[in-house]
């Protein structure tokens, strides 16, 4: 299952009340756009009780095509990397049958 914008907007707007439709959906892009551009910044975004969302260089690196075993160089770039907080962390381990 996956979660889409679609249903944050969904979400948002039936847990406020006297919220309209298009309100919700005006908040969700906004917090939405507030974060690609932190991150396209190369700002880290911390939400706390969630996570850190860190963008890290990654330097032009050697590597094989997989399906002709090629050699190729693989361009310096950009990732987004994700590291939940410990309460996340916690409480998606407590929903996990051992």
């Amino acid at each position: 299952m996956t979660l889409t914008k679609a249903d944050l907007v969904q979400q948002v707007y039936k847990n406020h009340e006297g919220l309209t439709k298009a309100q919700a959906t005006d908040s969700v892009e906004a917090f939405l756009r507030i974060s690609k551009d932190s991150l396209i910044n190369g700002s880290d975004l911390l939400l706390s009780g969630f996570g850190k969302f860190n963008v890290k260089k990654k330097n032009a690196r050697r590597g094989r095509n997989p399906q002709t075993g090629d050699e190729l160089t693989l361009d310096a770039r950009r990732v987004v990397t994700f590291k939940p907080s410990g309460i996340l962390r916690e409480k998606i381990n407590a929903g996990k049958s051992n």
